[in-house]
């Protein structure tokens, strides 16, 4: 059975017994020749239910029923596996295999030639599987195993003695790990330690590759993922597992550590347990700043070499002519390109409105709000800002400021009026991302609703 398809349901352990039984001799004997009606008749007979669960008691043997095992830790590890239930063992804040509660799939190990027996064990009614009713004697379980009272409670003991320990002591192993864990209080005396040896958690780790299979691939996140890749409004959830591993268990016979291992085909998820690297944004917010030429753009990589490369021409005191002017404009439109850039990052990274609804940008001067949020001025209640934002005085008042940080920055080398005289409004409107034509829009909208309200 695949890893997530849900088992098959039965009105009662008999009927689920026989199906199980059935299923298996079908697709023995679709394998036989047409001249193999001996073989035939042999399956069908060893495929009764008396002496099928007969051979199935003495068979139960050779496997374990487990929900901690060995074999992950090393395949040729030889010690104790353990079977507990979930609900028995103390509640804990870290997560655990407590955490299963009653609904959890126990794992088997051991010959993997006769786990048949545990398939026929977890056959489920009504979410309860064989094991789990004959662990708690229930009557339709025991009747399902044998008309005999008595011998259907020797076939019950048979097969629970798959959850209780083979050996009689608890043992590890030297392929097993093994760690030396401080109990005590002084580290320096080995009294104050206990050795443990760790199990690997397979009742835990199925739960967790279903729940991490559903998220990733279930159609409720595919939804989720095509609504956030279009950047579509979505009621759902979105589940993402960043820094996701698999390891493989057992190589080409996963069969051979465990049959929850083998049913996911060796895959066990490991989630990241990394410490969380800090990344500085790439665009720097004007946060508890007057302006932008404070700290913000001097900060970009490529205004601080445009500046230093202006800085160290015009002290170099070149001669006054058209090479002279064209290589000043050259610099100076890329520092105009930076402050379109500058102005298209935040307009991008930012909600319409955040000049006013943040408190962190509200010593912003108010001629760089209209220029950094135009938007805003589509915002319930910013008629003024609207208003403001259509004057157009505010590029001239932006180019000035511009100019007096330039100028600063330059030492008063820049020629009176090479900045201040750029036409800042088309500069200041214009970029590559079609921001242009969003302001355009803008502007026809808003124009509109003024004449609309004008009397």
């Amino acid at each position: 059975m695949p890893p997530n398809e849900a088992p098959p349901t039965f009105s009662n352990y008999r009927e689920a017994i026989h199906t199980f039984l059935q299923e298996r001799l079908n697709a023995k004997l679709e394998k036989l020749k047409a001249d193999e009606e001996g073989k035939r008749t042999e399956l069908i007979a060893q495929h009764q239910p008396n002496p099928w669960l007969e051979d199935a008691a003495r068979r139960v043997q050779q496997i374990q029923a487990v929900t901690h095992s060995l074999k992950p830790i090393h395949p040729d590890a030889r010690g104790t596996n353990l079977y507990v239930e979930p609900r028995t063992l103390p509640p804990l804040a870290e997560l655990g295999s407590h955490a299963l509660g009653e609904r959890f799939v126990g794992d088997v190990a051991g010959n993997a030639a006769a786990l048949d027996v545990y398939k026929l064990l977890k056959l489920e009614v009504n979410g309860r599987s064989l094991l789990t009713a004959l662990l708690a004697h229930d009557a339709d379980a025991l009747a399902a195993l044998h008309t005999d009272p008595a011998q259907a409670e020797k076939l019950r003991d048979a097969f629970v003695s798959l959850t209780q320990t083979r050996a009689e002591c608890l043992s590890s192993h030297t392929l097993a790990k093994q760690l030396y864990w401080l109990t005590g209080t002084d580290v320096c005396d080995d009294s104050h330690y206990t050795l443990l040896a760790p199990l690997y958690a397979t009742s835990l780790a199925h739960a967790v590759h279903a729940q991490v299979q559903e998220d990733r691939f279930g159609e409720a996140n595919k939804a989720a993922r095509q609504a956030r890749r279009e950047r579509k409004m979505h009621d759902g959830v979105f589940h993402d597992y960043p820094g996701l591993a698999v390891q493989n268990m057992g190589g080409t016979k996963p069969q051979n550590i465990s049959q929850l291992n083998s049913e996911r085909r060796g895959m066990n998820y490991l989630l990241s347990s990394l410490p969380p690297q800090w990344q500085a944004s790439a665009v720097r917010l004007p946060v508890h700043a007057t302006s932008v030429f404070d700290r913000l753009f001097i900060a970009r990589p490529e205004v601080r070499r445009a500046v230093r490369a202006l800085r160290v021409f015009l002290e170099s005191d070149p001669d006054t002519n058209l090479a002279t002017r064209e290589r000043r404009e050259a610099l100076l439109d890329a520092l105009v390109d930076e402050l379109a850039s500058l102005a298209a990052e935040l307009q991008q990274i930012l909600p319409p409105g955040w000049s006013s609804e943040d408190e962190r940008f509200a010593d912003l001067h108010r001629s760089e709000q209209l220029w950094l949020d135009p938007l805003r001025a589509e915002q319930p209640d910013e008629a003024n800002f609207a208003r403001e934002w259509l004057q157009m005085d505010w590029p001239a008042a932006v180019g000035q400021r511009f100019a007096n940080w330039l100028d600063a920055q330059l030492r008063g080398k820049l020629p009176v009026g090479d900045a201040e005289a750029r036409a800042w409004q088309k500069e200041l409107l214009t970029d590559e991302d079609g921001f242009q034509q969003q302001l355009r829009t803008l502007r026809q909208r808003l124009d509109r609703t003024a004449t609309e309200v004008t009397p």
